[in-house]
């Protein structure tokens, strides 16, 4: 196996590629996953995640690349590469006429668990994912809390190296979302675990590493702590000043540290409003004051936030306002554009130098 980032490459994606006729849903995928950690696999709905994750544990072919885990090929040595990895789908691959005991014993027997070491472990296991008290009812008759409980203990029967989890938090109320997160944290002692997620919140609040995903392709691959450093990259500013658009254009033209803006009619037609982005930790507030007071463009409302997870994932998906260091044309949604020809609603937006 080889080395990455310092520790081991439990499990190595390369160029992965899957098509469905002329759709792509992963596109030259690359990244590799270090053994004791929690990775996050983060992207919007439709990015490609599960069909990653399927392909990664063997239940679907990919159209190309490969991905080794632990060192065995998924395509050439399926046995020993899937013998490695314990994998809970979005749905939960729960029997719900059996009990709880009665499908673990028989998922175990599928991952061949010799009966001498069986009882024992299964026991673990239910103490583990705290499923002991309820082993002996019938599944269907389970909370949806229970039921990705028992999902997950069959995804640690063997004790594989790596568990993936595809949205292990989907459709769980708050309190079941926080003891999902304390047992994901407690699996991550003795086990590499890959989550995914399209909420920015259940990937931040547990995971080591995270990689975002956007239509197909890597988009990010950093430790939280990163993702926050590229977070304090600016600061959004939305103010309303009375005015005109095209003055207050002008001004902001000419103020160097703004990454990106976009203005609009106020509610009042005497008024603009604004929102803009600046350049990494400048502050612009001082001299936008004294410009616009020159200008006698008195400022109506101002609120300033620093760029949030959110903002980063829409930036490295591609849903960001233009920047001016851009010089392509802006694209602009048909229907959005249809509704601002239809109000009149004058916007301005700026993609180009300073």
């Amino acid at each position: 196996m080889k080395l990455y980032q310092g520790g081991i490459a439990l499990i190595e994606v390369k160029n992965l590629t899957k098509k469905y006729g002329n759709h792509t849903a992963v596109n030259d995928l690359s990244f590799c996953v270090e053994k004791g950690m929690i990775y996050g696999f983060l992207g919007p709905n439709g990015a490609g995640k599960s069909t990653t994750m399927n392909i990664m544990t063997g239940y679907i072919a990919a159209t190309g690349g490969s991905v080794r885990i632990n060192g065995y090929d998924i395509l050439k040595e399926p046995k020993k590469a899937k013998k490695c990895i314990g994998y809970l789908p979005e749905l939960p691959p729960v029997y719900p006429d059996m009990t709880v005991w009665e499908y673990l014993n028989f998922a175990a027997e599928l991952k061949q668990v010799r009966k001498p070491q069986r009882m024992g472990q299964l026991e673990r296991i239910m103490e583990q994912t705290k499923i002991s008290d309820v082993k002996d009812r019938l599944i269907k008759n389970l909370s949806k809390g229970y039921r990705q409980r028992v999902g997950l203990a069959q995804a640690i029967i063997g004790y594989p190296e790596v568990i993936i989890l595809d949205e292990p938090m989907a459709g769980l109320d708050p309190k079941q979302i926080i003891e999902i997160r304390t047992l994901i944290r407690e699996l991550a002692q003795d086990h590499t675990v890959i989550l995914s997620s399209h909420i920015l919140s259940e990937v931040s609040a547990v995971c080591d590493h995270i990689l975002i995903i956007s239509k197909g392709k890597l988009a990010a691959s950093d430790t939280p702590q990163g993702l926050m450093t590229l977070m304090k990259g600016g600061t959004r500013l939305e103010l309303c000043v009375c005015g005109t658009q095209e003055k207050f254009c002008e001004i902001i033209n000419n103020i160097r540290d703004i990454d990106s803006y976009q203005i609009e009619r106020g509610k009042n037609e005497d008024q603009c409003h604004a929102v803009i982005r600046t350049r990494a930790e400048a502050d612009i507030r001082k001299e936008l004051f004294y410009r616009l007071a020159s200008a006698d463009m008195p400022i109506m409302q101002l609120g300033i936030s620093e760029k949030s997870l959110e903002d980063v994932f829409l930036e490295l998906t591609g849903e960001t306002l233009q920047s001016k260091d851009n010089e392509s044309e802006p694209r602009v949604n048909e229907t959005e554009q249809s509704e601002a020809d239809e109000t009149e609603t004058e916007v301005t937006e700026h993609d180009g130098n300073l």
